[in-house]
C-alpha cells in the first residue's frame, strides 16, 4: 500500500471511530434555554402565584417537543425585578436561578419569592439576562426571554430598546407579558419591547386565572408521582438536598390543588425532567458517573457495602422501576390531556401565564425546527 492509500484509509478510520479508536461523539442534544423574569413588585402577588402553580403545565408541553426525532434538553433561569429589599444600586433586581436542568430548584425558589414594593427596570433585567448566563452558541438551539409586569416598560436609566436589540443580536428572542389590559400594555411600551426582539406579546390578569378543572386521573397520576419518588437514589454531596427538594415541590404543589399535583407528576415522567446532579439512575444513564469507582461515603445506605455488580444490579432495578411508573403515568396523562380537552372546547381561553407563555414558546420553537405531538 502507497504512502497515499495509508493516509487515505487512516482517515477513514479517524473520521468513523475517532482520532484515538473510540467512536465519534454523538452531537449534542438541542437546548431550549428560558429565562423568566418576574416583576415581584408589591402588586404582583396573582403573577408570582401563576407562575408556582404553572411552571409544571408549561414543562409538560414542552416535553412533547422534538427537533430531528431529538429530545431537547430545558434549562430555565428565573430573575426577580422591581423587589424594593433588593438595594437601588444593583437596579432593584437579582438571578435567583442561573440556566438550569434542575427544575426542581426552580419550582422551589419561585415558593420563596415574596412581593415588595419597587421601581421596574425592565431594560435593566432584560440586559442583565441577555449578558449574566450562559447562553448556548448553538445556531439550532432556542434562545428565550419571557419578561412579566405591569409597569411602565421605559422605567430605569437603561434603554429597553437598546437592551432588546442586544439580546436579539444575541439570538434571544424576547417576549413580553403584561399584566393588566392589553391597549395599555401597547401604549406604555411592552408590546414595543417584544418587537424589536422577534417576540410575542401577550396581556393577562395576573389576580384572575381560572385552576384547570379536575379531571379523573388526576389522583392516581399524583399518586404514581408519588411512588416514581422511590426509584431514586440519592448520592453524593448533592444527594440529600435533592431529594429533599423533590419531596418538597411535591408538597408545594400538592398544597396548590390536585390537578396541580397530577401536572407535577406528569412532568416528573417525561424526559426533560432531569436529576442527574444527584441521582445514581439518571447519573448512570448519562454516563456521569462510574457505579464502581464511587466511594462508599458517596453511596446512599442502603448500598453501603455492595459490591460493584450489586452496584450494577440495584441501580439497573432502579432504573427499570422508574421506566414502568414513567409509562404507566404518561398513558393516564394523555388519557387526562383529552379529558380537558373535550372539557374546554366549549370555553373560552382562561389567558393565564401558562397559556402566553406557552404561545410564544410554541410558535418561536417551530420556527427553528421543532415538533410538537399534539
Amino acid at each position: 500500500m502507497n504512502k497515499t492509500s495509508v493516509w487515505l484509509t487512516l482517515a477513514a478510520v479517524s473520521l468513523g471511530t475517532g482520532l484515538w479508536g473510540g467512536a465519534v461523539p454523538a452531537s449534542p442534544a438541542p437546548r431550549i434555554q428560558l429565562a423568566v423574569l418576574l416583576d415581584t413588585s408589591g402588586s404582583m402577588d396573582g403573577l408570582i402565584d401563576q407562575a408556582r402553580s404553572r411552571i409544571w403545565k408549561i414543562v409538560n408541553e414542552l416535553a412533547t417537543a422534538r427537533r430531528q426525532g431529538r429530545v431537547p434538553r430545558l434549562q430555565v433561569a428565573l430573575y426577580e425585578y422591581g423587589q424594593s429589599s433588593i438595594p437601588a444600586a444593583e437596579g432593584y433586581l437579582r438571578r435567583v436561578v442561573p440556566l438550569s436542568e434542575d427544575l426542581d430548584r426552580v419550582s422551589e425558589e419561585l415558593f420563596r419569592l415574596r412581593t415588595n414594593g419597587g421601581d421596574e427596570y425592565c431594560g435593566q433585567v432584560i440586559r442583565e439576562a441577555a449578558r449574566g448566563l450562559e447562553w448556548s452558541p448553538g445556531s439550532g438551539d432556542l434562545k428565550l426571554i419571557v419578561i412579566a409586569g405591569n409597569e411602565p416598560f421605559s422605567q430605569g436609566g437603561v434603554d429597553y430598546r437598546a437592551a432588546c436589540a442586544e439580546a436579539i443580536r444575541g439570538g434571544i428572542v424576547v417576549n413580553t407579558i403584561f399584566c393588566g389590559p392589553r391597549a395599555e400594555g401597547v401604549r406604555t411600551g411592552w408590546k414595543e419591547g417584544a418587537d424589536l426582539a422577534d417576540g410575542q406579546y401577550a396581556a393577562i390578569d395576573a389576580d384572575n386565572a381560572p385552576p384547570p378543572p379536575p379531571a379523573p386521573q388526576d389522583a392516581e397520576i399524583a399518586r404514581l408521582g408519588r411512588e416514581l419518588n422511590a426509584t431514586y437514589v440519592a448520592y453524593g454531596r448533592q444527594g440529600a438536598d435533592g431529594k429533599r427538594r423533590q419531596e418538597a415541590q411535591d408538597a408545594n404543589a400538592a398544597a396548590v390543588g390536585g390537578a396541580f399535583m397530577a401536572e407535577r407528576a406528569a412532568a416528573k415522567a417525561a424526559p426533560m425532567y432531569d436529576s442527574s446532579a444527584w441521582d445514581l439512575v439518571d447519573a448512570e444513564k448519562k454516563g456521569l458517573v462510574r457505579l464502581e469507582e464511587l466511594a462508599e461515603d458517596e453511596l446512599p445506605r442502603e448500598m453501603k457495602g455492595m459490591s460493584a455488580a450489586q452496584r450494577k444490579e440495584y441501580v439497573a432495578s432502579m432504573q427499570k422501576k422508574r421506566e414502568e411508573m414513567r409509562k404507566k403515568v404518561s398513558a393516564l396523562n394523555a388519557e387526562r390531556e383529552r379529558f380537558l380537552r373535550e372539557r374546554q372546547k366549549s370555553q373560552a381561553a382562561a389567558g393565564g401565564l401558562d397559556e402566553a407563555v406557552i404561545s410564544a414558546l410554541r410558535r418561536q420553537a417551530e420556527q427553528k425546527g421543532y415538533v410538537f405531538g399534539k
